[in-house]
């Protein structure tokens, strides 16, 4: 049995983490709003760009001689997966979930005869695959010490992508993340980047006639729907990036605020438990001594 000293230590110990994930959580909750404010703008105009390359492409008259980034390069033989995912631990299950997802993904290619090779976006995502898919691992991108991601994030991962597809060390590219439902729910994501997803007709009108609202309205384009479209696919992989790495940090946070939440729920309910624990061992020394007083004096 523990004596009254390490007890009162430890009660000490657990006091000074549950200060610590109170602080953990109020920081979280203040980064939240924020980052959730600038994941919910970057939505409308993802999906916005989705529904102009509907209506572009749905103008062009043939794929052929189209870029590769929309019909692909004709084989689906090496898989790349961009597996974005925290700097940082103390969120719960947000890392592993996005990386099981992934790694359950590349496992089930890998039993198909095809080639996976992964891109990390944060270190988390690195330390979770690197048992089971160290050897496909070939780029690790971190942004230790950024406070907000932003566009030019994006823009540094797109252009190793777009080098790579270039160089042709890949045919299709998914791009995992947690998409933020609340404080409580984030949904882990693979959305394919390359080749585009283009959206269904039903989202855009005839000959490229994109319905808003009941209103039907005809674009015409300067340069050629051709040149238009290559200039939009490529924009759209920077837009896709940085739609996820803005939604997996309002999920980061999200995550956290709620793991501190419950941490510190913890710490209050173990603290009473060795409180009361404490309390009893105590009295029951204090009786014992108490017991052997009162038999040392009735001996005189």
């Amino acid at each position: 049995m523990a004596s009254l000293k390490d007890m009162r230590n430890r009660i000490a110990s657990v006091k000074a983490t549950r200060k610590i994930t109170k602080a953990m959580q109020m920081v979280a909750a203040a980064k939240l709003r924020r980052a959730q404010e600038a994941a919910t703008a970057a939505r409308p105009y993802a999906e916005r760009m989705d529904q102009v390359l509907a209506s572009v492409a749905s103008k062009v008259p043939t794929r052929e001689g189209q870029s590769p980034l929309l019909v692909g390069t004709g084989k689906d033989q090496v898989h790349l997966l961009i597996v974005m995912t925290a700097e940082r631990g103390l969120c719960g299950g947000f890392n592993s979930n996005i990386a099981k997802l992934a790694r359950a993904d590349a496992l089930k290619l890998m039993a198909a005869g095809k080639t996976v090779k992964i891109l990390t976006v944060g270190r988390k995502g690195a330390d979770n695959l690197r048992r089971d898919l160290g050897r496909q691992i070939v780029e690790r991108i971190e942004f230790r010490g950024i406070k907000q991601v932003n566009a030019g994030h994006a823009e540094e991962v797109s252009s190793k992508v777009l080098a790579m597809f270039e160089k042709g060390e890949f045919d299709v590219a998914t791009m995992y993340f947690a998409e933020f439902k609340s404080v409580i729910a984030q949904k882990p994501t693979a959305l394919q980047l390359i080749p585009a997803r283009i959206a269904d007709a039903s989202v855009s009108g005839k000959s490229g006639a994109v319905t808003t609202q009941g209103a039907t309205a005809v674009y015409e384009y300067e340069p050629s729907e051709e040149e238009v479209l290559s200039f939009l696919l490529t924009q759209n992989i920077s837009t896709q990036l940085l739609r996820g790495l803005l939604e997996n940090a309002a999920s980061e946070q999200g995550a956290r605020m709620s793991a501190m939440d419950n941490a510190t729920r913890n710490a209050a309910d173990m603290i009473n438990k060795l409180t009361i624990k404490y309390n009893r061992q105590r009295q029951a020394q204090i009786t014992k001594e108490l017991i052997e007083i009162i038999s040392g004096a009735e001996a005189l």
